[in-house]
């Protein structure tokens, strides 16, 4: 199996001490999920929670008129369904794929009995939800105080964290969709970092060429989300 399918791709899961690798691992089920699959909506009991390995899941609010905005981004560094293991069972949000790959889907009994342990994989899962929440947080303010180019700009960041290679293959639709915005406003915000040789953009794909260019351009919601996993999970490292 390719190093980035197997289960430590996952940085929580390689994370575990082998004792715990051991009592978990027979449990995942390696799942393939195509571009825009949703793996919950609001509202729905979860029953499993997924890992991912090199897929990329966003988790949005949707409101009664069908219009959404991404509130967090999980990929290789995370968990989808925090909602299980915290008591909640069910969450207003959905939770839809970004960018295609593989996830390690785990029955939701087992993660909770294995969280009841209060061993490693709790205490890891805790400190996830906190920085998780400083993504949602720090998500909703930049969305209300920075401009699109520098929202933008945070998502591909994000996004990059959580991949293995410099390309995103994501259409404007989607995007305008996870930042809450016509897709005008995209195609011109990405038209303004195409200008700059930040970005090279082509129908349904971006590749980042200048990443240094990105972060200086950005607000620092980027590095408030990216400080706060690194101080959370210093064993969860991002490229």
């Amino acid at each position: 199996m390719p190093t980035s399918l197997a289960p430590e791709a996952n940085h929580l899961l390689a994370s575990l001490p082998a004792v715990d690798k051991a009592r978990l691992f027979p449990h995942l089920e390696l799942v393939q999920l195509p571009l825009g699959h949703v793996l919950y909506e609001s509202g729905s009991q979860m029953r499993h929670v997924h890992f991912p390995t090199d897929a990329i899941i966003s988790l949005l609010y949707v409101m009664e008129d069908g219009a959404s905005a991404e509130i967090a981004v999980v990929g290789n560094d995370g968990i989808v369904g925090v909602s299980l293991f915290m008591g909640g069972e069910t969450t207003p949000s959905r939770a839809v794929v970004q960018s295609a790959g593989h996830v390690y889907q785990l029955p939701g009994q087992v993660l909770k009995d294995e969280f009841l342990r209060a061993g490693p994989m709790q205490h890891l899962l805790l400190r996830y939800t906190q920085a998780l929440l400083t993504q949602m947080a720090q998500t909703a303010v930049c969305n209300r105080h920075h401009s699109l180019d520098q929202q933008l700009c945070r998502w591909l960041l994000l996004s990059l964290d959580r991949r293995h290679s410099s390309e995103l293959i994501i259409t404007q639709e989607l995007i305008a969709s996870m930042l809450g915005v016509r897709r005008e406003g995209v195609t011109e915000a990405a038209g303004n970092l195409q200008k700059a040789d930040l970005i090279k953009y082509r129908r349904g794909h971006i590749t980042v060429l200048d990443r240094a260019g990105l972060e200086a351009r950005t607000c620092e919601c980027y590095a408030v989300v990216r400080k706060e996993y690194d101080r959370l999970l210093p064993e969860v490292r991002f490229p």
